[in-house]
C-alpha cells in the first residue's frame, strides 16, 4: 500500500494503490476529482483542505503544465516498457561498442575514424557504464519530487558506479593482451576504487533503512504548491543535464576535447540543492529542516570533489561523503523533535487520521476496489 501526490490544480490528487490489485482510486483532489470520488459529503468537506492554494493564475498555469509533463515522463520512464527499453539499449550499446572496437583494431574504418576510436576492448565496458550512470541521473530527476534524502542516495549510487568504472578504466591504458608486468602498477588503484565502491554500497543500505521521511509541511494548503515547485525544479534539472550532454558531445566531436560530463552534472546539482533549501524555507523554516537540506547540499559538494579527485583519494572522499550523509540522517532523526520544540501532527499522521474518519472500512466487492487507511506520504520530504 502506497500513496502518491500527482498533478496540480485540477489534476491534483492523492492516489492510493491497493494491495493485490493494480486498480487505483482517486481519494482526493480538486474540482472534478472530488466529484468523481465515492466518498461521502463529509469526506469531501474534510479532504477539501487538500486543494491547491490560489497562488495566482500565471503560476497556477505554469505548475499545472509542468506537473502534467513531469508525471507523464515519470510514468513512461518507470513503466515496464520503459525499463525494458533501457535494458535493451544497454545490451545493444555494449555489443555494438565491442564490434566497433574490433573493426577498429583490424583497420577496416576510414582514417578519420581510426584516429578517434579506441583499440582496447575494455573501453566498451567503460562506455556502457557511462550509459548506466546516465540512466541513474534520471533516478535523481524523478526522485527529486518525492524525497530529497533519497535523491542524495541516488547521487551516491552514481558515485559508486563511477568508482567501479574507474577500476575498469585503469585497464584501458594497456594494449591487449594484458600481461602482469603491465597490470601490476594498477592493482592498488583498482583495489582502492573497487573497495571504495563496495563500502559506499554497504553504507547506502544502512542509509536507506534509517530514513524516516518525516513530513516537512503540516499545512495542507501549502502541499500542492511545494510538490509542484519541486517538479518544476526537477524539469529544470533535466534540461540542464541535456544541455551539458549536448555540450560534451560538441566538444568531443568538433574540438576533440574531453569534458567531465558527470563533474559538470554534480556542479549543477549543487546549485539546485541550494535552491531546494530556499524553496523548503518558503514552506518550512524550522532549524532542523534547513540544517538537513543544507547538509545534503554539502554532501553533493563532497561528491563533486570525489568525481574529479584521483585514486585513491576519490574513493576516500566518496566514502566520507556517504558517512556524512548517514550521520546527518541519524542526527536529523534523533534531534528533529527536540529541535522543533513541541511538534504538531505530521502531514502523514494528519492524512491518515483524515482518511480513517472519511473512508469506510473495506468491503468485499468482487476485488474491484480495495482502499486502506494505512497510508504513507512519500512525496513530501
Amino acid at each position: 500500500m502506497r500513496t502518491r501526490y500527482t498533478g496540480f490544480g485540477q489534476d491534483a490528487a492523492f492516489v492510493v494503490y491497493g494491495p493485490g490489485t493494480r486498480v487505483r482510486k482517486q481519494i482526493a483532489g480538486t474540482h472534478g476529482a472530488i466529484q468523481r470520488s465515492r466518498l461521502g459529503e463529509d469526506a469531501k468537506r474534510r479532504i477539501g483542505a487538500l486543494q491547491a492554494p490560489n497562488i495566482g493564475r500565471v503560476m497556477n498555469r505554469i505548475f499545472t503544465v509542468t506537473s502534467r509533463v513531469f508525471d507523464r515522463l515519470e510514468s513512461a520512464w518507470e513503466s515496464p516498457r520503459g525499463r525494458h527499453l533501457v535494458a535493451d539499449m544497454l545490451i545493444i550499446s555494449f555489443i555494438g561498442a565491442l564490434l566497433v572496437i574490433e573493426v577498429r583494431r583490424r583497420a577496416l574504418l576510414s582514417p578519420a575514424l581510426l584516429d578517434i576510436l579506441p583499440t582496447n576492448h575494455f573501453y566498451a565496458v567503460d562506455f556502457t557504464l557511462q550509459l548506466v550512470q546516465i540512466v541513474g541521473l534520471a533516478g535523481i530527476i524523478f526522485g527529486l519530487a518525492r524525497s530529497v534524502a533519497n535523491t542524495v542516495g541516488k547521487q551516491l549510487e552514481i558515485l559508486s558506479l563511477i568508482l567501479l568504472r574507474g577500476a575498469f578504466r585503469e585497464l584501458t591504458a594497456f594494449d591487449e593482451p594484458i600481461t602482469w608486468s603491465k597490470a601490476q602498477p594498477t592493482i592498488l588503484p583498482i583495489m582502492a576504487l573497487a573497495g571504495g565502491a563496495l563500502v559506499i554500497f554497504v553504507i547506502l543500505r544502512i542509509y536507506y533503512r534509517v530514513q524516516r521521511h518525516q513530513g516537512v509541511i503540516d499545512d495542507f494548503h501549502n502541499l500542492a504548491g511545494f510538490v509542484a515547485m519541486k517538479k518544476l525544479i526537477a524539469l529544470g534539472l533535466l534540461l540542464a543535464f541535456m544541455l551539458i550532454g549536448l555540450y560534451t558531445l560538441q566538444q568531443y566531436i568538433m574540438v576533440g576535447r574531453a569534458v567531465s560530463f558527470f563533474g559538470d552534472c554534480y556542479t549543477v546539482l549543487i546549485f539546485f540543492d541550494v535552491l531546494l533549501v530556499f524553496v523548503s524555507m518558503h514552506h518550512s523554516s524550522t532549524y532542523h529542516v534547513v540544517f538537513r537540506n543544507t547538509g545534503f547540499a554539502v554532501a553533493t559538494v563532497l561528491i563533486r570533489v570525489a568525481v574529479i579527485a584521483p585514486a585513491p583519494f576519490n574513493a576516500m572522499i566518496g566514502v566520507g561523503s556517504t558517512l556524512f550523509a548517514l550521520g546527518l540522517t541519524l542526527a536529523y532523526n534523533t534531534f528533529a523533535s527536540s529541535l522543533a520544540g513541541e511538534p504538531g501532527m505530521h502531514l502523514s499522521e494528519a492524512l491518515a487520521a483524515t482518511l480513517h474518519a472519511a473512508v469506510p472500512a473495506p468491503t468485499q466487492n468482487g476485488g474491484k476496489e480495495l482502499v486502506s487507511t494505512n497510508v504513507k506520504i512519500a512525496d513530501i520530504r
